[in-house]
């Protein structure tokens, strides 16, 4: 993991610098030597440097190499972060970087540093845990990153939290990079128990105590498969006037997803260890919360199951009784999710009185053909809930949009035999799946759900989200309950 300094001193400590600028007029202080700094002036005109956004002119003098790094105008705390995961790139290969950076037109020097920082811890994430033939050389190499301005004064103090969510952001990749024969749901359930080191409470509930609950639906979900299911509470009590969470959070945790005897084509099925990613997204916003030491009070409750195919496996055609008392004909095994969520919004509610809540999940395939891998969508019965997300997630890059949740869709899950049914119509899936969880939220309380399923893996790469597992959910969820 990347160290990163925060200094004023115009000191040379490494081999490869960078320098910030708005401007193609060089300035560069003391940070490297004239002759340096002739070199750059000369390399700025010949390649015609105008410092726009991610724009870099570099030159080697001697063994530095030094980086002349365009940041633009008119920047957003977000577009120095992608321009920090644009820049990783460029010192990935250096052990040790040294940074000038300058304020810009919005922002002040301080703000550039941290959320440039942030940029490329997010941009500088790589999952190796099973490569054994690796050569050392191929591994990331950057060590620490030292941050030095002329114009202002800029400290360690204001990074934390930016850093601790990054942290987040690391532990969920961490997770749902996770092969599922590593990570079942008792395996999981076991490394969530380990966050309580830093202040959280977390109750692990077994089979028999989530039988003893009546969740029947999830439980009808785990029940073809030999690895028993968990339901985990996470709690962070930052208010301590308050008794009550502030927020509730409830996520998907499908370990593994074959679609049961519903059964899935067998091509990309592997993604599918990744249907976890909703659980792995809202435990790794409270650790967040955690390493802010938030001053408000959360609660997460996560189902873990792994939906397999056996002689013990829930059929289509099967009716179950929810943990709220409602009965679902299960359509289709391969709409899972949904079952898992219900019963786990009831328990949040029941248990625990939140108020305002946000489930996250790999639901539906149709939302993903419907936003591609840009969006992910947002249904809510709260106006102000959910244009606060929307809010948030510009700012934080993961973007959602809202879809829908109106009676002439929810009718659309009525079941001829039961309450419901878990599968409606084949035409605007993500929307039925959503009115389908919201049977299981009491009107009175204010609830969002954003599917991710389509942005919680990026295929090729992008500067803040590297080939693999995104943890899209957790910069957008920890701006909204005020991480950073």
């Amino acid at each position: 993991m990347t160290e990163f300094t925060f200094d004023n001193k115009n000191a040379a400590k490494s081999g490869c610098k960078v320098i910030l600028t708005a401007t193609s007029a060089v300035k560069c202080g003391k940070f490297c030597s004239e002759q340096s700094l002739k070199k750059l002036k000369k390399a700025v005109k010949n390649e015609g440097f105008e410092a726009n956004f991610g724009e870099v002119v570099s030159i080697f003098d001697g063994e530095e190499k030094i980086i002349l790094l365009g940041m633009g105008k008119d920047n957003s705390l977000f577009d120095i972060q992608l321009l920090g995961g644009k820049l990783y790139k460029q010192i990935a290969n250096a052990t040790c970087v040294d940074m000038l950076v300058a304020k810009s037109q919005k922002l002040s020097a301080s703000e550039v540093a941290c959320n440039l920082a942030f940029g490329i811890e997010l941009g500088g994430y790589s999952f190796d845990k099973y490569f054994t033939t690796k050569k050392q050389e191929d591994f990331p190499k950057l060590e620490k990153v030292n941050f030095y301005c002329d114009d202002e004064k800029i400290s360690l103090s204001e990074y934390n939290n930016l850093h601790s969510v990054a942290n987040a952001v690391r532990y969920a990749r961490d997770l749902c990079n996770e092969p599922a024969n590593y990570l079942t749901p008792q395996v999981f359930a076991e490394d969530i128990k380990r966050l309580e080191y830093l202040g959280l409470k977390v109750k692990i509930l077994e089979e028999k105590q989530i039988r003893a609950e009546n969740m029947n639906m999830l439980l009808s979900v785990a029940q073809g498969s030999h690895n028993s299911p968990r339901v985990v509470v996470v709690r962070w009590e930052g208010d301590k006037k308050s008794t009550e969470p502030e927020i509730g959070l409830v996520g998907k945790g499908v370990t593994f997803d074959s679609g049961g005897i519903s059964l899935k084509p067998s091509a990309r099925m592997g993604d599918m260890k990744g249907d976890m990613t909703g659980a792995a997204v809202v435990v790794s916003v409270m650790k967040a919360a955690a390493l802010c030491k938030l001053k408000r009070n959360m609660t997460a409750v996560v189902g873990l199951v792994e939906n397999m195919p056996s002689g013990h496996a829930s059929r289509p055609g099967d009716v179950v009784k929810s943990m709220s008392g409602q009965t679902v004909e299960i359509i289709d095994t391969d709409a899972e999710g949904r079952l898992v969520l219900g019963d786990c919004l009831w328990y949040l509610q029941q248990k625990y009185n939140a108020k305002n809540i946000i489930d996250v999940a790999t639901l539906t395939g149709s939302t993903m053909r419907t936003f591609g891998f840009e969006y992910a969508g947002l249904f809510s019965n709260n106006d102000k809930l959910a244009q606060k997300l929307f809010e948030d997630g510009e700012k934080s890059g993961e973007k959602v949009w809202r879809l829908p949740v109106t009676k002439e869709y929810d009718k659309l899950m009525d079941s001829d035999i039961a309450d419901m049914k878990n599968l409606g119509p084949v035409n605007a899936g993500g929307i039925t799946a959503a009115c389908f969880l919201q049977r299981f939220v009491n009107s009175q309380n204010a609830w969002a759900h954003l599917d991710i399923a389509g942005v919680d893996k990026d295929d090729k790469g992008h500067p803040l989200t590297p080939k693999g597992a995104t943890a899209f959910g957790v910069r957008i969820l920890s701006k909204f309950v005020g991480c950073y």
